[in-house]
């Protein structure tokens, strides 16, 4: 073992790495004996495309070139493609529409909008002829979200309307015998993980049912089942548990635990569980920052498998079997079917899509530790929070004894995300050169319950900045990270807790980067989409009523207190945070003199999917740290140093 100091480590894991042959799986879809998924592919400008795994293992693409299966609803899309009997149907992310691709051949189904990628089309179900399916319609004004039906094997010129009025629609789906559709419908301020309400309608009569949902409860994936029951997600008693709903009759509890089986609504089309064929349930949870994969048996019992998976994305049913995308923590997720154990046999796992061998000694992998820390609320007040610690990883280097090494605080999107225990390349890329990792799941996070996550409310860049700091400082205490070494990183939601962080009057950190985050609570409440153009109304307070908090809480009314270097990083065409929240925050750092670094991505929206520019993003920030924190950066990398202003 070669001594050197921490976070001057050489490492395979180069930026090249992250992004060569990598791929981003999400959702998957099972048609018969074939298993269809979706792989967003940096190298390939970061599109996404479709790929089938037939009956014999035969793997195959199936768009044609230069298409990109992905949908712009809510801007951060979901649910752009579904299957049913061979057919593909795929929402285009060049114009909105919607296709029909079959034997290599793609067909728009939709007509061309009146306004270029007006018409966007997202979360649909496929029922005979007919498809039903989430429309959102840009024009003059908000976009109306609607749930509309047209033809599943022909072009229409204008699908029925089904449902509108409500705010936002989501996951339209038709009983086995196509008489009654379900819904889930929210509006202003609610985001999907506050209040939704799920609906029936029997299309006959046009009588309506609302089965579950309110103000105070959040509902999600509904699916009929063979037997005409509805079954749906619902955090009703704190926890997002799985119900049932037999037309007529009252709803049953089917799995009831103190962990989350369903997850924010950020992207449509969620799938965290499914009932096989015997009716044995397969879903994931999840408690103490990590996933597991657990079976509810026709008898009632529930129990975890004895499966290596920490994170999954996605549970479809396989007639005996489940298909899943699932991650460990020391592979990056693959695309897998389990079969549950029997009264003989334990359970079985077949990979389908094999994750990328990286060649690395395990030796030289981090793996998460679960943290509770002890944190304080908006007054004060004892409370806990929650991170995943991953310490300095290498096969071959160690650090100088009595050294500690530099601590990088990652916050998560949302703000009401998750940090991940799944193997990550990204995560690797830091650990490997002699960081300390930490990702903290602040009051907000999911994975702890509702009361957790509404404690955010009200407290957005107080109470986060809070879990933050204790998170980092606690680490300092007990030796796994250097105390003049804490640096701050994230991205949108989290690039806001990182600047109000790093405007707090006690910050110990020495250096942040910015990822698109929010500097200015107030232009974000007038110009960001509408999907979450009232989310602030909770996290902070109703606009324009409260704004002199908006102006309280906002990183750019303190720049008196920004001393710490700052590295921000903007796509071009980001609707989500738009580039004038990195520019003015940049602009005001430069000219009071504090040490600022600036990278626009061109074409790239809210998060980077472009391997050069993924590349460009981790080595300008490495070399960011190296410079301010005066670390030695491998020369065989060739990385280029990023240029930083009043340095």
């Amino acid at each position: 073992m070669t001594t050197a100091p921490f976070g001057s480590w050489p490492t395979p894991i180069t930026s090249e790495l992250v992004v060569a042959a990598a791929v981003s799986l999400a959702e998957v879809r099972v048609d018969g004996a074939e298993v269809y998924w979706s792989e967003a592919r940096p190298d390939d400008g970061g599109r996404t495309q479709l790929v089938r795994r037939a009956a014999d293992g035969t793997v195959a693409d199936l768009l044609p070139a230069g298409s990109n299966a992905r949908t712009a609803v809510h801007e951060y899309g979901g649910g752009a493609w579904w299957v049913r009997d061979g057919v593909v149907w795929f929402t285009e992310w060049a114009d909105q529409r919607l296709y029909r691709l079959e034997n290599g051949s793609a067909t728009p189904l939709t007509p061309a909008p009146a306004v270029e990628r007006g018409d966007r089309y997202a979360d649909g179900d496929v029922h005979g002829d007919s498809i039903v399916c989430v429309r959102e319609r840009h024009g003059a004004g908000e976009p109306r979200n609607e749930i509309v039906r047209l033809a599943a094997h022909a072009p229409t010129d204008d699908p029925e309307v089904l449902v509108t009025g409500p705010d936002f629609v989501a996951a339209p789906r038709l009983s086995p015998d196509g008489a009654t559709l379900a819904w889930l419908q929210w509006d202003h301020p609610s985001m999907p993980w506050d209040a939704v309400e799920l609906v029936v309608r029997e299309l006959a009569t046009g009588e309506e049912t609302v089965v579950a949902g309110g103000p105070w409860e959040s509902v999600s994936e509904p699916t009929w089942q063979a037997d005409g029951s509805l079954w749906f997600l619902s955090d009703r008693t704190d926890w997002w548990n799985l119900y049932r709903w037999p037309p007529g009759a009252d709803i049953e509890p089917i799995v009831r635990l103190d962990a989350e089986v369903g997850v924010p609504g950020w992207r449509l089309a969620g799938s965290r569980y499914a009932v096989l064929a015997d009716g044995t349930v397969v879903f994931a949870r999840r408690r103490a920052g990590s996933d597991a994969l657990a079976v509810r048996g026709t008898g009632g019992l529930i129990a975890d498998l004895d499966v290596p998976f920490c994170e999954v994305a996605a549970v479809r049913s396989a007639g005996g079997s489940a298909v899943v995308v699932a991650g460990t923590p020391t592979a990056e997720p693959g695309v897998y079917r389990v079969t549950p154990p029997g009264p003989d046999s334990d359970a079985a796992v077949a990979t389908l899509r094999t994750p990328r061998d990286l060649g690395l000694d395990p030796a030289g992998i981090a793996v998460g530790e679960h943290l509770t820390v002890p944190s304080t609320d908006a007054a004060g007040e004892p409370r806990t929070a929650h991170a995943l610690y991953f310490a300095p990883a290498s096969a071959t280097h160690g650090g100088p004894p009595g050294e500690r090494p530099p601590l990088l605080v990652v916050i998560h999107g949302g703000p009401t995300g998750a940090s991940s225990s799944s193997f990550s390349v990204a995560t690797q890329y830091w650990t490997s050169r002699g960081f300390a990792v930490v990702s903290v799941d602040h009051a907000g996070s999911t994975g702890y319950g509702r009361a957790y996550r509404d404690e955010l409310l009200g407290r957005w860049g107080v109470i986060d900045v809070a879990d933050c700091v204790a998170v980092a400082r606690r680490l300092a205490a007990t030796d796994r990270a250097d105390p003049a070494r804490l640096l701050i990183r994230g991205g949108s939601a989290g690039g806001f807790t990182v600047l109000s962080a790093l405007a707090s009057p006690d910050s110990p950190f020495a250096a942040g980067a910015d990822h698109f985050g929010v500097a200015d609570l107030e232009a974000l409440a007038r110009d960001t989409h509408k999907f979450e153009s009232r989310y602030l109304d909770r996290l902070v307070g109703p606009y324009p009523q409260e704004r002199d908090t908006y102006v309280e809480r906002s990183p750019i009314h303190h720049l008196d207190r920004f001393t710490a270097p700052l590295i921000v990083l903007q796509g071009s065409e980001d609707e989500i945070v738009p580039p004038a929240q990195s520019e003015m925050i940049v602009d005001a750092l430069r000219a009071k003199g504090v040490p600022v670094a600036y990278l626009l991505f061109d074409g790239e929206q809210h998060g980077f999917r472009r391997a050069e520019n993924i590349r460009r993003a981790l080595d300008s920030e490495l070399s960011f740290y190296a410079q301010v924190l005066g670390l030695d950066l491998p020369v065989a990398e060739g990385i280029e140093p990023v240029a930083i202003e009043n340095l």
